[in-house]
């Protein structure tokens, strides 16, 4: 047995942790993975973000972004970081972070998060 999803079936769009405008989502395999992990892929317009937040204490996660298209601005523990389309960037728990789209065109990028091991 196997499971076939779309990247254009059941997108919704809502602002994430309070930021600026709304981020269309898609999950991928939500209902029958069985792995530690939700993976999900985000579009962002020009000037949309997603807030800046921490994940800590029983809601301690870590999160693996990967820029497919467009480009942003990452915020992380204080620092700006630029982020373009083949970037990578994981945020250990207990790290404020969050991002914005600073380009023209749409920003993409797949998310994988998922509690860490202890």
């Amino acid at each position: 047995m196997y499971w076939k999803e779309k990247d254009s079936d059941e997108v919704r769009s809502r602002p994430i942790h309070e930021g600026e405008g709304s981020i269309k989502t898609r999950g991928f395999f939500d209902e029958v993975s069985r792995l530690p992990i939700k993976f999900q892929l985000w579009e962002l317009d020009p000037g949309v973000s997603e807030g800046s937040h921490t994940h800590q204490g029983d809601d301690a996660l870590e999160e693996i972004y990967y820029f497919l298209e467009g480009q942003g601005v990452m915020w992380i523990d204080g620092k700006d970081v630029p982020v373009a389309a083949g970037d990578a960037v994981m945020v250990p728990p207990g790290i404020d972070h969050g991002f914005r789209n600073a380009g023209e065109k749409p920003l993409k990028l797949v998310i994988i998060w998922g509690k860490p091991k202890d």
